[in-house]
């Protein structure tokens, strides 16, 4: 696959939602985990949070995830132009379109605030969404 002049065997998936502290922290953790190093995985947020949800890092832990080391950061236009997916999660507008990019926009409960019970429903959508999105990578 050839994307933007780089040459790689592997897709790049960005994961994006306004914290990049919860949906989009969990859909990368399941993309590392289900797809190991076939896919190459980023997420950033519109307006990162300080820290990823600890409710969020407690679910992903019950299933053997750890998200801990990851931080929240700032989408930056170089990393939807690296991406061949960019998988929205609720930043509306301030996701930036470049032609030729495959988007996809999941719309799922942001987990901030919630109770964990809340936040495990979540996990297990974004863990289907995900098993889906890799079988369409091929």
């Amino acid at each position: 696959m050839i994307n933007e002049g780089r040459a790689t065997t592997r897709p790049a998936v960005l994961f994006v939602c306004v914290h990049n502290a919860g949906r989009s922290q969990m859909a990368a953790g399941w993309l590392r985990r289900l797809a190991g190093d076939r896919v190459e995985v980023l997420s950033a947020g519109s307006e990162p949070a300080e820290r990823v949800n600890p409710v969020a890092v407690a679910a992903m832990r019950e299933v053997g995830i750890d998200i801990t080391a990851h931080a929240p950061r700032v989408l930056t236009p170089d990393d939807v132009q690296h991406a061949d997916v960019v998988v929205t999660m609720g930043c509306g507008d301030a996701c930036p379109v470049y032609p030729g990019k495959r988007y996809e926009d999941w719309v799922l409960v942001d987990p901030a605030r919630q109770p964990i019970e809340v936040v495990r429903g979540i996990r297990d959508r974004i863990r289907e969404r995900v098993e889906a999105l890799i079988a369409s990578l091929g």
